[in-house]
């Protein structure tokens, strides 16, 4: 495997999630400060907004305005061109726990994944919905039992949904069926049985890979931030990974490609995931190097 040389394009935030190369910048949201931010590649950082319960996962309308998870109160917000954020869809009663990542189709139909219990107050792990939000705002579930859907992907063609499953040892995918409803569940990789436990500690023992977020390239791969292996891998659908990219001490959890050529991996790095430490600490960064394949599909 080639050994990536990294480097880091910002630093100083909470815990940066929802990385998105977007009109020549990156764009990210930082977990306890509330800040949705954009960077250019030399780390100039603006402010877009600030999201009071916690901003997630990004993605743009086809006219241009900005979806945000906002996530403690399971709401989905639209920012308008005058920079309002006004509500989209209020996804409460279709959620088991906070909003978290999503992906936009070219339609405008959003799928939004959600935690299923509460992390970080030591619920047990229970398993849930994803949710689509239609560009009017209408709101159904589309597919349930996953084992915390996360990032979430779109092939080229528009025709496949690819869905990490952070704590499920497994990624998932389904047709998008033409009026954005999903066909069944099946994986696009599978790394073992998981105990029948709702402990969270046990789950995580038992896995092979926590996905989080990612970023699908050209050749049909994607690249799978390990929640729980302080790593990100570029794998193959069917699991075989193709190349990984050890941290040391840092966890990854998010990445994008971007850059002019689509080929700078970006890649969201913290200690940990833990709400606590996070915000006791602003040690979250991006760290950048570069690739080979450049990116695919949606986001």
């Amino acid at each position: 495997m080639p050994k990536r040389e990294l480097s880091v394009l910002v630093s100083g935030y909470t815990f940066l999630e929802g990385l998105r190369w977007h009109e020549g910048r990156l764009w990210a949201s930082d977990f306890y400060t509330g800040k949705v931010i954009a960077v250019d590649l030399l780390g100039r950082a603006e402010v877009i907004c600030r999201v009071l319960e916690q901003p997630s996962g990004l993605g743009w309308l086809p006219d241009g305005r900005l979806l945000i998870s906002s996530m403690k109160d399971r709401k989905l917000l639209r920012r308008e061109a005058d920079g309002r954020l006004v509500p989209h869809a209020d996804l409460s009663a279709l959620t088991g726990g906070p909003i978290n990542d999503l992906v936009v189709d070219a339609q405008g139909r959003a799928y939004v994944g959600n935690f299923g219990f509460d992390l970080m107050a030591g619920q047990p792990f229970a398993t849930t919905t994803l949710v689509r939000v239609d560009p009017d705002g209408v709101a159904q579930v589309v597919a349930d039992g996953l084992w915390f859907p996360n990032g979430s992907f779109i092939t080229p063609d528009g025709k496949t949904l690819i869905v990490n499953e952070t704590f499920g040892n497994r990624i998932s995918e389904f047709d998008i069926l033409p009026d954005g409803a999903l066909g069944p569940r099946r994986d696009w990789a599978h790394f073992g049985a998981l105990p029948d436990s709702d402990d969270l500690s046990v789950l995580i023992a038992a896995s092979a890979i926590g996905p989080d977020g990612g970023a699908l390239d050209a050749e049909g791969a994607l690249w799978v931030a390990d929640a729980i292996g302080k790593r990100i891998v570029r794998m193959a659908r069917g699991g075989r990974i193709l190349e990984q990219i050890d941290t040391g001490e840092l966890g990854i959890f998010a990445a994008a490609l971007g850059g002019p050529d689509g080929r700078t991996l970006f890649m969201a790095a913290a200690p940990d995931f833990i709400e606590a430490n996070r915000r006791a600490k602003p040690e979250g960064r991006i760290l950048v190097t570069e690739v080979d394949v450049p990116h695919a599909g949606r986001p």
